[in-house]
């Protein structure tokens, strides 16, 4: 049975909803290992994809592997309340035992995947208890037709708006929320796939997070794929695209998952 388990009490930047949303996680857990890979969906930050949560997190436990989806801040929302909730979705899951984490996202998901692994000690929050104690770095990341980038030349400019709002032309905050400026050689593993077609966001993103990572020597797996639309999640359609899901998994095991 999947059970919802809130992130905080009083979560911080509620006053900046208009529906008080609470963020929480859903788990998909199936045995008790200590290694679990939390799913951010897609969405633009303005919605969350259905078919980029429960599916993907079932897909992992068919692989073996325990999953939880996070149900995290979109517009209207303040600027830091995503990555406020993918720091805390790490910390409470280390919390409760798990020793290894990663975490995989979609489209903006995925750019909410790269900014957790790259922005892991920016104070996003303030910390307000014994949970907050424990490291927000994830253990490996998988963005998946990631949005990486805020700069102008091959953003998603919709996300770009959605996230920052009337400071969407903020040029620090466009570079701190751009991932391949924040890769440093502690960045965790990486698995990166993308299509070369992709039509709303670029395939550049991916090109841009994968240099950056080999400049780096992060270890990390990048597949291009000849052709496919946006937002494909598990491709089940896609006889050719659809692997991406194995060679994820496989990339996962090799790191102890």
């Amino acid at each position: 049975m999947n059970k919802r388990i809130m992130l905080w009490e009083n979560p911080p930047y509620i006053k900046y909803t208009n529906n008080c949303f609470e963020p929480s996680i859903t788990s998909y857990e199936i045995n008790e290992t200590k290694t679990a890979v939390l799913v951010c969906p897609g969405g633009g930050y303005g919605c969350k994809a259905d078919h980029e949560k429960g599916p993907i997190a079932e897909m992992y436990n068919e692989h073996g592997i325990n999953a939880f989806t996070l149900d995290y801040n979109v517009m209207p929302c303040h600027k830091f309340a995503p990555l406020s909730d993918v720091q805390r979705a790490i910390r409470l899951l280390r919390s409760l035992g798990y020793e290894k984490i990663a975490v995989c996202g979609f489209s903006a998901g995925g750019h909410l995947t790269c900014t957790s692994a790259t922005l892991y000690d920016f104070e996003a929050y303030k910390k307000s208890d014994e949970i907050d104690n424990y490291s927000a770095r994830p253990d490996a990341f998988i963005p998946c037709y990631p949005v990486v980038t805020f700069q102008d030349e091959f953003t998603h400019l919709g996300s770009r708006q959605n996230l920052l709002l009337n400071e969407w032309e903020n040029k620090d905050l466009i570079d701190l929320f751009s991932n391949e400026k924040n890769i440093n050689s502690n960045t965790p593993p990486c698995f990166i796939w993308h299509t070369a077609t992709d039509e709303a966001v670029p395939v550049k993103n991916s090109f841009a997070l994968a240099e950056a990572l080999s400049k780096n020597n992060v270890y990390f797996e990048l597949h291009i794929f000849p052709v496919g639309c946006h937002g494909l999640g598990l491709a089940y359609d896609h006889e050719d695209i659809k692997i991406w899901s194995d060679c994820a998994c496989t990339f996962l095991k090799k790191l102890g998952f």
